[in-house]
């Protein structure tokens, strides 16, 4: 029953027809964006002195997080749909689900992070310097890096050690975890049961602390007199739960559905959603909603702009 060759076929997400080729221009469009828009957040927040706070720290490491999810997914997807060559070996395999799982976990940790910034920003302005320091912003920081990358590599090393069956078809664009396993011609229950543990803990622990602390900083929004204040407060914290939102739902119906209730089809366009349309919608919903990135990028433009006439 085992496989003589490590190579999977990733059936990918589109077929070679008129609308599936649209429909990949698309993704890929947005894909490009993507890359684009988090690469800009970053550049933005590391170039701006305005911006060097905590809070803005910690999304310049989401968005540091989307463009590797990014660049790791889609240019092999893409690869795979033009040349029609489908194969991944075992270390690609592998690499894909440990920096897949990384991000992921990271991702989870960091937006609990920032609601707690969020959470000292509103409810306790004034101590907020002490609350939320540069240095507990590092380790808040390195803690999320570190706790995704030991869930990525456990569950990398764990998924490739099964020996795989003769069908090595993958109907997927990438390798994720749950779907490799579904390959393996052994007994994979205790490895599923021990996942779904550790996706409990690498979820809804944040998740818990996230809904705890905009649970107080409601009540807190419902306190103030200052309406302008309220108006403030309502702008940023709900950019973050929308992007709580997003990250999250896909995450829950991906790693901690049982495995009656999945769907190839399913898991491919919840797993589309998060590799390409979330990573896209994150800078638009913190730009678009937060003077200060705006007027950060008004200044580098007008700097560039400056230079550029300087030159000419």
């Amino acid at each position: 029953c085992k496989n003589t060759t490590s190579d999977f076929i990733l059936l990918g997400l589109f077929k070679h027809t008129g609308p599936h080729l649209f429909l990949f221009m698309v993704m890929l469009t947005m894909a490009i964006a993507s890359f684009m828009g988090n690469a800009l957040m970053l550049l933005l927040i590391y170039w701006d002195p305005q911006l060097h706070i905590p809070m803005y720290f910690l999304l310049s490491q989401l968005s540091l997080m989307d463009v590797m999810l990014v660049a790791t997914i889609l240019p092999k997807m893409a690869a795979d749909y033009l040349t029609g060559k489908k194969s991944i070996s075992l270390a690609g395999c592998g690499l894909q689900i440990f920096v897949s799982i990384t991000l992921d976990g990271g991702e989870s940790f960091l937006l609990a992070a920032m609601s707690y910034d969020r959470y000292v920003a509103v409810c306790h302005p004034l101590q907020y310097p002490v609350l939320m320091s540069q240095e507990l912003c590092l380790r808040m920081i390195l803690g999320s890096w570190f706790l995704g990358a030991a869930d990525g590599l456990m569950q990398a090393a764990a998924t490739l050690s099964f020996p795989f069956c003769s069908t090595r078809e993958m109907d997927h664009f990438f390798c994720e975890a749950p779907m490799l396993v579904r390959l393996a011609c052994a007994d994979t229950s205790v490895f599923e049961y021990v996942m779904y543990i550790c996706c409990v803990l690498m979820l809804l622990a944040p998740l818990s602390l996230i809904l705890t602390t905009y649970s107080l900083i409601l009540i807190a929004v419902l306190e103030m007199h200052s309406r302008e204040a309220r108006q403030k407060a309502s702008a940023t914290c709900s950019s973050h739960l929308a992007v709580v939102g997003l990250f999250y739902g896909a995450a829950i119906f991906i790693y901690m559905r049982p495995k009656s209730y999945r769907s190839a089809n399913h898991d491919k366009l919840v797993s589309a959603s998060y590799t390409i349309f979330t990573p896209v919608l994150n800078p638009l919903i913190y730009s678009l909603r937060n003077s200060e990135v705006k007027g950060a990028l008004k200044r580098w433009l007008g700097k560039c702009v400056n230079l550029n006439c300087q030159q000419t």
